[in-house]
């Protein structure tokens, strides 16, 4: 005669197939969320390489700028203009203002 196998069922608890659902759930999620935020971490740094690069190049504008005033601002291209306007240049009319502070 046959001997019939008696399977033996495991009862599990509430608790227990919780946390053994827990346990696949975090396998499953962790490797997706590690790369989601590694690929927002590399786009994070990308943008503020851009940004890095956009400073840069402002300051260098700005610069160029500055340097550009104090071409016009200077003494000699003031003459200019006001010969080519048909003023005169004298040191006498000029007064010096100082702030007492």
């Amino acid at each position: 005669m046959k001997k019939k196998k008696v399977k033996k069922q495991l009862k599990m608890t509430k608790f227990e197939r919780f946390l053994y659902t827990l346990a696949v759930f975090l396998l499953l999620v962790s490797p997706i969320s590690i790369v989601f935020s590694k690929a927002t971490l590399a786009k994070v740094n990308f943008e503020v390489e851009q940004q890095k690069r956009q400073i840069e190049k402002q300051k260098k504008t700005n610069e160029g700028l500055s340097m550009t005033i104090d071409e016009l601002a200077s003494l000699t291209k003031i003459q200019e203009v006001a010969k080519q306007q048909g003023l005169s240049y004298n040191n006498n009319n000029i007064k010096t203002i100082t702030e007492d502070k």
